[in-house]
């Protein structure tokens, strides 16, 4: 049995080439603060400051819901067919 040492690496990858990962499939589930809400949903309305809060992005981070709990946004994703990543 061979075994292969592999490094931490970061690689360069375009918001083009994440959104063919997964044949538009693959989503992630990220936490904000209340304060960068207008900046990822412009047509939201005002949230009080100082909330965390849960967005569901599509593979190329384009924000496809906001919500309150990490559950709703991965019960989103499933009624949407979409799998679910971690993304760190």
């Amino acid at each position: 049995m061979n075994t292969h040492k592999i490094e931490d690496t970061t690689v360069d990858i375009s918001p083009e080439a994440l959104a063919g990962l997964g044949g538009g499939e693959l989503a992630y589930v990220r936490t904000i603060r209340s304060e960068d809400v207008q900046r990822l949903f412009p047509q939201a309305p005002d949230i009080a400051p100082g909330l965390t809060l849960f967005t569901l992005h599509a593979a190329d981070g384009t924000p496809i819901m906001l919500t309150d709990s990490r559950e709703a946004a991965l019960a989103n994703a499933s009624q949407h067919e979409l799998t679910t990543v971690s993304v760190h």
